[in-house]
């Protein structure tokens, strides 16, 4: 894939040119991403007789745990890996070009946000900050730096710290961001409930077997209460992914022009369902050029006609992720 493909990721208009490039990522990946090739060979599928995006396969998200998945012979540049304990094995996603990754999430941010120098960003990710090779650590420290504002940065457990420069933000009505894990944002809630009126709260999921896990609705009840807010905002990403989507309220989520949800069939993991039904979440990323760009994620999900989605929960059976919360 060269540079022309890129200005084509970046400047997809419509579905039909979101199809074209998905199929010629295939055709790419299943050639020069060995663990990939071979997984559709597996499953009979091949170029030859994928004909639409629809029947593109979805490589198991947990091949990101066990293979080395990469679409490029470059060196990776970073590799990120995703939270976990002695007793089960981490994500590793190899980073050929982190200035790819870059653009993606500041292309996503800016599209959703609008730019990131009009706001303060205060991070409390204490959790992915305590270990490296964190994917959400480097995108949130390029806003932090990008942003420009002398009171932009990170937050540990120094939770009146951060109470304070919420204070000082709201009393200079200045445009203010604070994304954060959620057990950490529910500390500061009920440590420092405080109105903010010039704030946008974004958690990113996450308990990090610090708190009970809590379903989404109840998780943003309890922020809009101690924070006097309409809504929270959430963040939808992962380790294996170089593309987020954003809710702006209510858990309904929305994708960059370069990325798409698709769910699967709860009993058949290799057919995909219609809009409206709780099913498999599939992630199509064109920004994953140099890994994989079809992931079948172990999250439960609804998709909708416009586009949105809602994320329901995971699989009983898999690990708890740090960027997801349970269902009940």
């Amino acid at each position: 894939m060269d540079n022309t493909d890129l200005q084509q990721l970046f400047s997809i208009q419509n579905s039909n040119e979101f199809d074209s490039l998905a199929m010629e990522i295939f055709r790419f990946q299943y050639s020069a991403n060995a663990v990939y090739g071979t997984y559709c060979n597996h499953l009979g599928k091949s170029p030859s007789n994928v004909l639409h995006p629809s029947e593109i396969p979805f490589l198991p998200i947990e091949f990101f745990k066990s293979k080395t998945v990469v679409s490029s012979p470059n060196k990776p540049e970073a590799i990120f890996e995703s939270s976990g304990t002695t007793q089960n094995t981490t994500s590793k996603h190899y980073v050929a070009d982190l200035s790819l990754y870059e653009r993606s999430f500041m292309e996503a941010f800016t599209l959703f946000y609008g730019p990131v120098e009009e706001l303060c960003v205060l991070a409390l990710l204490p959790s992915y900050l305590e270990r490296s090779g964190s994917s959400l650590v480097y995108m949130v420290n390029e806003l932090v730096t990008r942003s420009q504002h002398p009171d932009s940065g990170f937050y540990l457990y120094n939770l009146q710290d951060l109470h304070q420069k919420l204070k000082a933000q709201e009393a200079s009505g200045s445009k203010t961001l604070l994304i954060g894990v959620s057990f950490a944002l529910l500390d500061l809630a009920e440590q420092f409930p405080t109105p903010l009126k010039f704030t946008t709260i974004m958690e990113t999921g996450g308990m990090k077997g610090r708190r009970k896990e809590l379903i989404r609705t109840e998780l943003h009840d309890i922020l809009k209460d101690a924070f006097e807010v309409p809504n929270i905002h959430s963040e939808y990403g992962m380790t294996e992914l170089l593309s987020q989507a954003y809710s702006q309220g209510n858990g309904i989520f929305k994708t960059p022009p370069w990325m798409k949800i698709l769910t699967r069939d709860t009993e058949d993991p290799l057919s995909l369902q219609s809009d409206g039904k709780t099913g498999g979440i599939n992630v199509i990323d064109l920004a994953n050029i140099h890994s994989c760009s079809f992931i079948a994620t172990q999250d439960l999900g609804k998709t909708y006609a416009n586009g949105t989605f809602e994320v329901l929960g995971r699989f009983d059976n898999s690990d708890i992720r740090g960027c997801n919360l349970l269902a009940l």
